[in-house]
């Protein structure tokens, strides 16, 4: 598959109103010259004695403040072997497993695509992302895309990792990352990326131009920047190749089907074809003819289809970034301010051809059609392998900034303030393709007779139905013949593009104002106050056939709606002890953030920080902090979805719950909660209804989601306590440990398939087993919902711990070495409030890391300099899908929601990355690294955390060789 190459006519209109918006800045070098640039460069050299941190809107001088802050300074940046700012943060330790990583070939909807960052595993929507201290526009599901701010313009990424709701607003309960852009850049500067996984593919290029020019009156910088990830494919790799992995990759007597679909690419019906013309699941000989009954056999899992082999491993990704700003001093103490954003991604998915089963269509080989073998209507099932699924989404960012900011002099005083706006407009369009029409399939699989010209047609020869082409479903992929799925204009009546659509837009005004006053003995009081105001408004409208159930696609209806917030907050920053005896320093800080939303009302919110060095060499440092985050417009007006999901059922006697708890037994067999009982011996069913081998097992129907209008905020609690202790005798060396808790209550939360069958069958609430069907036949589960809820509580609480340590020996070079840990003491969640419900352990399952540790070596000797950084991960825990004992070391495992419940835990997992940098006479600097340089490969894990395959979704696929040059004109 390739990207488009064409040059979007949108591009061209945004490279012109960029530069209409940078225009005025533009001219202040050329009014440099005037008489007042001296006392321009004065008072601007007093302004900027200060300096803003995240986490406080007040400036100060110290740039350690009470809130814990992580910083990622432009050097760090260039001296790893990434592109994105995503794949930059996703290696902090405190960053939980990529929402939708690459390797999630089967998600859908409009959040597929973006790179969004999930501080402490608590959902990216409730991480705010900020660039420049301003909002970066959300989607529907207010997620917020850093993937479109391009590297390039990056100055340093801040990462407030405690609760910034009082400051910044509701949706930074779990923290907050801010993109500080660079500033009076003058020259230019030109740096191209290319690397590639040594398995010769995943080519990845990015490329950009920076161009700026400064001086005492303004300044004005533009970059751009392209990028490219070519996708990789799972047949390339061996832990992607096959359904179940690569320890099971045929199905077999002992182990099953091992995922491979019975819904294969050489069609198959129930009928008379097996051993004296018994019924069975019949498939056609190779290369007989597909109209004579006597041909077929029974189908045999030797014939079953392997979904990878057409799935990508890593999707591909395209990217056109612009950002252009500037700022013009109009006087000493007033500076007008502007930048604009544009991007375009695109980004391109693949999986298996559609496994369509006629019987759920209502499609059946009419009994008059050319190829029916029985003359009788024949339900079938076959997978359009010939045509696999893909769908290129698209997205264009137009995100504008525009604002005055100054200072004033107010009893030998300074004040700064400003004032600003925010507009961000995302349009998407994705465009899929590989679903069947079902209109044009009925009439495919109707009536058919052979013509006169010897070629098959739909109708009959009295009544022809012009513009139609007739399918045999029952020919095998590659076999030639008429009705072939490999005929071209067979392709395009059956599977035509479906294309969605959405828009999205957030509007922001804001006026902040900051400064000291009341003069105490241990310095000045801080403050700042300020003025919000936020609208977001969202559309996303699936293709008329999906919300119309006429395509085999997920079904799916409009997303549409908006709301505004009015807020206002108050920050004061209160020195009480300076220069006396164990409190060389002693501040608190005290912010406060009242909101009135035109949906849920008003709300307040505050914060409350310590600030305490009992010496120069400690600080002492902790906070508390309430959060509310109200719901999304998809949360809230979003429309119907569904999926095929994969899931556990507790009754299974293989794997389920009922295996090894006989409660859990007694409901699935007595018919608990209104469902029908399950055989004693019942085993889960999966795609084409075959038993399920490997768990969790995707199911052969769809399942639905949706929104909840009804659902109410959720409220939080964020408690901080840290310690930092530079050693005045060890020069340049910095320890700190910070202790973290976040509480959130009224979880606004996806409910889940695997949560309602626990609440239901093991936790024995009657109430959650209404929202599933069972068919009373074979008790496979044939319907459920699993929308939308608010949930009982969610929490978390851990440690970071880091150590930065800068020094020099004189005959050798300089050394860095930065050493980051989070340990997570429990990342736990309950369902509702009832106290008979079970605590759901996380830490350790799903992609949630015990530990993740960071340790980077940097050393530089004149023009040379290389990096070694170690990446580690603990190892994770999850259900046993083959009991044997090298795949399942916890066999007699027993815990308290789940009874017996044989368990497979994993070992930790270690990468390690390099680059070597060389400084050129002419300004340029050449680098080489690879990332995952020994080639690791992480362990195989069957519950597919964060991917479409048995693997950890946030895990290196391979090793990365790269190579980059930097060029300063």
């Amino acid at each position: 598959m390739q990207f488009r190459k064409k040059v979007d006519n949108k591009l061209t209109v945004a490279v012109r109103l960029a530069l209409t918006v940078g225009t005025f800045a533009a001219m202040a070098p050329a009014l440099a010259q005037d008489a007042t640039s001296a006392s321009a460069s004065q008072s601007e050299a007093k302004k900027l004695e200060t300096v803003t941190v995240t986490g406080t809107r007040i400036p100060r001088v110290d740039v350690e403040t009470a809130q814990p802050v992580v910083t990622i300074d432009r050097k760090q940046i260039q001296n790893q072997g990434f592109t994105s700012v995503a794949d930059i943060l996703q290696n902090l330790t405190e960053v939980g497993s990529p929402p939708i990583s690459r390797a999630n070939a089967l998600s859908s909807g409009e959040d597929v695509g973006g790179y969004y960052v999930d501080l402490r595993n608590l959902g990216p929507n409730r991480t705010l992302i900020l660039i420049n201290g301003k909002r970066l526009g959300a989607n529907t599901s207010g997620l917020q895309d850093l993937g479109q701010i391009p590297v390039s313009v990056i100055d340093r990424i801040e990462v407030l990792k405690d609760g910034g709701s009082s400051i910044y607003g509701s949706d930074a309960i779990a923290g907050v990352v801010n993109v500080i852009t660079r500033s009076n850049f003058t020259g230019a500067e030109a740096n191209a990326y290319v690397g590639q996984y040594d398995n010769n593919d995943g080519k990845g290029q990015s490329y950009d131009f920076t161009l700026g020019t400064a001086n005492d009156r303004g300044s004005i910088m533009a970059s751009a920047q392209y990028q490219k990830d070519d996708p990789v494919w799972a047949k390339d790799r061996e832990f992607s190749a096959y359904p179940a992995g690569p320890f099971h990759q045929t199905p077999n007597a002992i182990d099953g089907v091992n995922g491979w679909s019975g819904i294969t690419q050489y069609g198959s019906f129930t009928g008379p074809c097996g051993p004296g013309g018994a019924r069975a699941t019949c498939t056609l000989k190779p290369g007989t003819d597909p109209r004579d009954i006597a041909n077929y056999q029974p189908l045999t899992t030797s014939r079953y289809a392997n979904a990878n082999q057409e799935m990508t491993l890593a999707t591909g990704q395209e990217r056109t970034s612009l950002f252009v700003a500037g700022k013009y001093n109009l006087l000493d103490n007033l500076t007008f301010k502007s930048d604009f954003l544009y991007n375009k991604r695109e980004t391109l998915q693949q999986i298996a051809g559609y496994p369509y089963q006629s019987a759920a269509f209502g499609t059946p080989l009419d009994a008059d059609s050319y190829f029916n073998p029985l003359g009788t209507t024949l339900n079938f099932a076959r997978r359009g392998w010939e045509v696999p699924r893909t769908t290129n989404s698209e997205l264009e960012t137009y995100r504008w900034t525009a604002g005055f900011e100054g200072f004033f002099e107010l009893g030998n005083r300074t004040w700064n303030w400003d004032v600003g706006a925010m507009t961000n407009r995302n349009n998407m369009l994705k465009t899929g393709h590989g679903d069947f029409n079902l209109i044009n399939a009925g009439a495919a699989l109707g009536p058919s007779y052979l013509g006169s010209d010897g070629k098959v047609h739909c109708g009959t020869a009295a009544d022809p139905i012009a513009g139609c082409s007739p399918w045999n479903p029952l020919l095998p992929y590659g076999q030639a013949g008429a009705g072939s799925l490999a005929d071209h204009d067979l392709q395009n009546f059956l599977f035509p593009e479906f294309h969605d659509t959405g828009k999205t837009t957030t509007t922001d005004y804001t006026a902040n104002i900051a400064g000291t006053f009341v003069g105490l003995p241990a310095g000045d009081i801080g403050v700042a106050a300020g003025l919000e105001h936020r609208q977001e408004d969202g559309r996303f409208v699936p293709d008329a056939f999906n919300q119309a159930g006429l395509s085999s696609g997920l079904a799916a209806t409009t997303t549409e709606g908006k709301y505004s917030v009015n807020e206002a907050y108050l920050e004061f920053d209160v020195p009480l002890l300076r220069d006396v005896v164990m409190a060389r320093e002693l501040s608190i800080d005290l912010a406060s953030r009242y909101s009135d939303y035109d949906n849920f009302g008003t709300t307040t919110n505050s914060k409350a920080s310590i600030k305490w060095k009992p010496i120069d060499d400690l600080l002492v440092r902790g906070s508390w902090a309430q959060g509310f985050r109200a719901p999304t417009i998809s949360d809230l007006y979003g429309g119907i979805g569904s999926s095929f999901e994969s899931y556990t059922d507790p009754c299974d006697t293989r794997s389920g719950s009922a295996k090894g708890n006989p409660a859990v037994a007694a409901r699935c067999t007595g018919g608990f909660g209104g469902q029908p009982g399950v055989a004693a011996n019942y085993v889960q069913l999966g795609q084409a209804l075959a038993p399920c081998s490997t768990y969790p097992c995707q199911t052969n129907y769809q399942f639905t989601t949706g929104s909840n209008s009804k659902l109410t905020p959720e409220t939080a609690t964020t408690r901080t306590f840290g310690v930092i202790y530079s050693p005045h005798y060890v020069e340049g060396l910095d320890v700190s440990l910070d202790w973290y808790k976040i509480d959130i209550k009224n979880v606004i939360s996806q409910d889940e398939v695997q949560n309602i069958l626990d609440d239901c069958y093991v936790a024995g609430i009657s109430s959650r087993c209404s929202g599933f069907t069972r068919d009373p036949a074979n008790g496979v589960i044939t319907n459920m919902f699993y929308g939308l809820t608010n949930k009982g509580w969610q929490k978390t609480a851990g440690y970071d711990f880091g150590v930065n340590y800068r020094f020099t020996i004189d005959a050798v070079g300089q050394f860095a070495a930065h050493w980051n840990t989070t340990y997570v003491d429990y990342l736990n969640i309950k369902a509702d409030d009832n106290p008979d419900t079970i605590v759901q352990p996380e830490t350790g399952y799903g992609g949630n890391f015990r530990t993740r540790s960071n340790l980077s070596l940097d050393f530089t000797r004149g023009i040379f300099g290389m990096t070694w950084t170690t990446r580690y991960y603990s190892g994770m825990t999850e259900r046993c899908s083959y009991v044997n004992p090298a795949e399942c070391n916890d066999i007699d495992h027993v815990d308290p929601f789940n009874g017996a419940q044989a368990q497979r835990h994993t070992g930790s997992t270690t990468f390690n990355d390099v680059q070597f940098r060389w400084t050129l006479p002419w300004k340029g600097t050449v680098s080489v690294g690879a990332n995952n340089v020994f080639d690791k490969q992480g362990p195989i894990m069957y519950s597919k955390p964060n991917s479409a395959f048995v693997y950890y979704g946030g895990f290196d696929i391979g090793r990365f060789y790269y190579l980059k040059y930097s060029q300063r004109f």
